[in-house]
């Protein structure tokens, strides 16, 4: 089966800005203005929150620095952002900041600073953040390798309907990697990722049926009807 994946793009706008009905104005305006695409008006708006210390401001400022939109791209402009709102509680800009340490973007790359800042997202129930560090546990980026601990945070994620956390604990499954293997329910979650939108998931899926029974198949669909019917609570995973 083809490996682990984690997500390694920064998330910022489109969920930060949706914080329910009680948005400020100048919310709105900054996500219809990047929706259509004017990312200088963006950065206008955005700007000068993000210097009154607002983190959605500063998190969404630092992911504008990171991709290029609306100004010049500039990695450690982006980090200076991001620590501002991670600094806050940020989950959101917590997790993006992790990505910049993992992956040596305005920062020396820094396993370790990672994980640590992976951890203050996940613990916060930040379902990206919580698949990223089962990443770290599972691969030994930061940590002590620790297959367990890997299961454990792909569960809490592929709990919330995460599509990668869920072709991550299938894996952790189908190989029998902190925890039992388990054919079934590796082909079960590989079932959910896909219908989540996961392509990848298919191929695992497709991939460890060659090895079940028909009467396996049968309860691995039948367990994962269950599991979407429940919203992914409960499921014995």
């Amino acid at each position: 089966m083809r490996g682990w994946r984690k997500l390694a793009v920064a998330t910022g706008l489109v969920l930060t800005l949706h914080v329910g009905s009680a948005r400020a104005d100048w919310q709105v305006d900054a996500t219809a203005a990047y929706a259509r695409g004017d990312y200088q008006t963006a950065i206008t708006i955005l700007r000068p929150h993000a210097e009154q210390g607002y983190a959605v401001a500063e998190n969404n400022l630092g992911l504008m620095y990171e991709n290029g939109r609306g100004v010049v791209q500039d990695y450690k402009a982006a980090v200076g952002w991001y620590r501002k709102a991670a600094e806050q509680g940020s989950a959101n800009a917590q997790h993006n900041l992790g990505l910049m340490y993992e992956n040596g973007r305005g920062v020396v790359q820094d396993y370790k600073a990672a994980v640590e800042w992976f951890r203050k997202a996940a613990e916060q129930g930040y379902a990206v953040a919580e698949n990223n560090l089962g990443y770290m546990y599972g691969t030994g980026k930061g940590v002590a390798q620790d297959y367990k601990a890997a299961v454990g945070w792909y569960r809490k994620a592929a709990e919330q309907g995460d599509a990668l956390a869920q072709r991550n604990l299938g894996l952790m499954y189908g190989t029998g990697k902190g925890v039992a293997q388990d054919y079934v329910k590796a082909h079960a979650l590989f079932n959910m990722a896909s219908a989540n939108g996961n392509s990848t998931a298919e191929q695992n899926r497709d991939e460890i049926a060659a090895q079940m029974t028909p009467d396996q198949i049968a309860q691995a669909q039948e367990l994962a009807s269950k599991c979407i019917a429940q919203h992914y609570q409960n499921c014995g995973f």
